[in-house]
């Protein structure tokens, strides 16, 4: 492999110059320059980022940490996220913690050992606050997406958690549904908690009682062929669901599953409506009522704000709620 010093010789001049024309620092004529970097192409020259660095005390490389790369939420925003790092000349490496804070802790700990400039990171719950403060310590800037952590005041990209649950369950009381299960994540997740209290907003202001019986919660992320719905299937028939919201299109995939296995139809038998779209599948055949949120500006405006937060480490803390929009479709039927 080609060195800085192979390079000097074959462009005849110092090893300094060429240092200095691939970290871009100091003064190098536009002729110099035009003809290393012919050099170094001809000699097919990788700089070593490592030695970069050293010298400009930044790697160009961020970190976009995320819970769930299967599913097309977070695919869609890893996009976002990517297409803008490069349109600035940035790098973008992926992690994904699979909801797990153990797997969470060893990505953190590579990106503090890989000393990228910056994180935009998704959080596996509130207990990811030791990891976030780890961030801190090493004066890593970081950016949250779609999760807040109590306790951590920094830049974060949000959802209308609250407002979409509430608009789309007063979709589904609209089409007639007054018995409407909900299948929550882990409330220890702060969309699972906003997400459920939008959900009860909803039922308060049509008049019908919460039923904590209907109320059902679980990880976002888990086997989607070992979700029981024995516990609504088994009511009363004037007790059972007519209707089920999920928190997340996962969970929707899950109830799906699950329903077909004890024989049961969407919508004749049950309706569902979820959280989150599910990207060019969903494009492609419509079915899902879901409340969509842009994914892909969720990773584009994240790595906004870090680009930002990176340049200027002292600027107040910014929080951006992107909005909602409910798409009623075949899952769920009128009454």
């Amino acid at each position: 492999m080609a060195t800085i010093y192979d390079i000097a010789r074959q462009a005849n001049v110092s090893a300094m110059t060429v240092s200095r024309v691939i970290n871009n620092t100091g003064r190098v004529s536009e002729k110099t320059r035009t003809k290393v970097k012919q050099v170094m192409e001809e000699m097919q020259y990788i700089p070593n980022s490592v030695a970069r660095c050293l010298v400009t005390q930044e790697s160009k490389i961020l970190s976009l940490l995320i819970t769930d790369i299967t599913n097309p939420f977070f695919t869609t925003m890893a996009r976002g996220a990517e297409d803008a790092a490069m349109q600035h000349g940035y790098r973008l490496m992926f992690g994904n913690s699979d909801e797990s804070l153990m797997k969470e802790k060893d990505y953190v700990q590579m990106i503090l050992s890989m000393r990228v400039d910056g994180v935009l990171f998704a959080p596996s719950g509130d207990q990811s606050k030791e990891h976030l403060e780890w961030l801190t310590r090493q004066n890593v800037p970081f950016v949250l997406l779609d999760r807040e952590v109590p306790g951590i005041d920094c830049d974060a990209v949000l959802g209308d958690s609250r407002g979409g649950a509430k608009q789309m369950v007063s979709e589904l009381i609209r089409y007639g549904h007054r018995r409407i299960a909900l299948l929550n994540g882990s409330e220890e997740v702060s969309t699972a908690r906003e997400r459920k209290a939008g959900y009860i907003a909803a039922l308060q202001e049509a008049g019908i009682p919460f039923d904590e019986q209907l109320c059902m919660q679980m990880g976002y992320l888990h086997d989607r062929d070992a979700l029981d719905l024995s516990h609504w299937t088994e009511l009363e028939p004037q007790s059972r669901p007519t209707a089920i919201f999920a928190a997340n299109n996962m969970l929707a995939l899950s109830i799906f599953t699950a329903l077909n296995h004890v024989g049961l139809r969407v919508p004749d038998d049950i309706s569902i409506a979820c959280f989150d779209d599910f990207g060019w599948v969903e494009e492609a055949n419509p079915f899902f009522s879901v409340a969509s949120q842009p994914a892909y500006q969720f990773g584009e405006t994240g790595m906004q704000l870090l680009l930002e937060r990176i340049k200027d480490r002292d600027q107040a803390s910014r929080r951006i709620i992107l909005p909602c929009q409910v798409h009623m479709r075949q899952s769920v039927r009128q009454l």
